[in-house]
């Protein structure tokens, strides 16, 4: 079936695929866009593709229509249920095969998507197969001749655990409390099966599958989402609190206190435990993540690379480097020992391991990683982004020492302080981000530019 420029386009992103089931995905799209995959890694050096899908009510039932698009272009499928978007990569890494998963992650419940990967994880974007994808999807799939691919399931749920608990060194976090909060989430399903079998206590927020979020929306980088689980953790007495996003492969820290502990000190921990089992390795930071990560690689010896925000250049920038861990400011966190793909578990898991090997509290141990403070990321509706990011750059010249156009727009201060200003590739947004020494040195610095971006 042909369909419109427009209508393609509106659903393919960047990165994946998105949208509302129902008006923008149905079982005839997902089933195109599961034979147009299969044409573009049908190459030779698979024969199959494996699929997994979220806890959203209509995941089953598109992830078998994707299914079903696969074999008829004549590839074999291995279906592995209900899966985080991890433990789809770990599948597609395992069994070294493309892999589909279908999720909409944080975004609510009416909508859906499929992340796409390569064999062993590779990530597929818009300029490494996304773009084919769609112009068959606009000009009409082509009719395959040869015989049609053959549909099986595997469970692979159990090896992901023991894979991913095989990766750190887990020996001294008995007794650690934790509480997690799954948001309904996949989270539900992995945690049980990775800490399951430690000697850890698990305290359980909102693990039944739910793909209609009763309880709050997914995402725990919005701070609102975090409240729960803030709460929960000084009400249980847990040493630590984790939450997780709609699939799984992001995870965010809340300490003992019930403070939630930023990505990038989190990615700062990680960095430094990898780099321990690997002096000299490369670590890649995005550029909203804070200054104090690439410090303190640097200072242990390791070489930091600064890209973009983006899982497909953070993944592209790990192949390149060859680097040994990535970590952004969404809590994102990636791992060349995990196919260089995104695993929040691993990340919670380094976190784990970092607080039962030493007697202080997360509070007390995250400090040393927390440099500066940071702004976070604040969102701002504006007609014209270019326009008014020139407004910004002309009232801050006078106290700019360095501008560089990486993403958007990172301005250093000649007092310190940095921030980025960056449009969205999808909303009329501008995305604010700022760090200084301070906390009072940062909200100023926020109202300010604020003051310019929304005049």
């Amino acid at each position: 079936m042909a369909r419109t420029t427009e209508s393609v386009n509106a659903v393919i992103k960047a990165y994946d695929v998105r949208g509302v089931v129902g008006e923008q995905i149905d079982i005839e799209f997902v089933r195109d866009v599961g034979a147009a995959f299969a044409r573009l890694v049908r190459d030779g050096s698979t024969d199959r593709v494996v699929v997994g899908h979220d806890m959203r009510p209509s995941s089953p039932e598109l992830s078998r229509a994707f299914a079903e698009g696969v074999t008829a272009q004549g590839l074999d499928v291995v279906l592995i249920g209900l899966a985080s978007t991890d433990q789809l990569y770990f599948a597609s890494g395992l069994l070294e095969c493309p892999g589909a998963m279908f999720t909409a992650s944080h975004n609510p419940a009416q909508y859906n998507g499929i992340k796409l990967c390569r064999a062993g994880a590779k990530p597929v974007g818009q300029d490494s197969g996304l773009d084919k994808i769609k112009a068959e999807l606009v000009d009409g799939i082509p009719a395959y001749e040869g015989e049609p691919g053959t549909i099986s399931e595997r469970d692979v749920l159990d090896e992901y655990a023991a894979f991913v608990r095989e990766l750190v060194d887990l020996t001294k976090v008995s007794g650690v409390k934790i509480a997690v909060d799954a948001a309904n989430g996949m989270g539900g399903h992995t945690v049980p099966a990775v800490l399951g079998s430690l000697p850890v206590t698990v305290e359980p927020l909102y693990f039944e599958l739910d793909g209609t979020f009763p309880n709050h929306e997914a995402n725990p980088l919005d701070p609102e989402n975090l409240k729960d689980l803030q709460k929960f953790v000084v009400e249980t007495g847990a040493d630590i609190g984790l939450a997780f996003d709609g699939d799984a492969d992001r995870c965010f820290v809340v300490d003992e206190k019930g403070d939630p502990v930023s990505p990038s000190a989190v990615t700062s921990l990680v960095a430094e435990r990898e780099l321990a089992k690997e002096p000299g390795a490369t670590v890649i930071h995005n550029l909203i993540t804070s200054r104090a990560v690439p410090e303190l690689v640097t200072e242990l010896g390791g070489t930091p690379v600064r890209t973009r925000v983006g899982h497909s250049f953070i993944k592209q920038q790990m192949a390149e480097t060859g680097a040994i861990f990535g970590g952004e400011h969404s809590a994102h966190y990636y791992f060349r020992d995990f196919w260089g793909a995104d695993s929040g578990m691993l990340a919670a898991l380094h976190v784990l391991a970092a607080l039962g090997s030493q007697d202080r509290p997360l509070s007390e141990l995250m400090q040393s990683y927390e440099t500066y403070a940071a702004s976070g990321e604040i969102n701002s509706t504006v007609a014209d982004a270019a326009e008014r990011t020139a407004a910004v750059l002309d009232a801050f010249a006078d106290r700019t020492s360095a501008v560089d156009r990486l993403d958007g727009v990172t301005v250093d201060l000649k007092n310190g302080a940095w921030f980025n200003l960056r449009a969205s590739n999808t909303e009329p947004l501008l995305r604010l981000n700022v760090e200084a020494r301070t906390s009072e040195e940062v909200d100023a610095l926020t109202s300010e530019i604020l003051g310019v971006v929304r005049a």
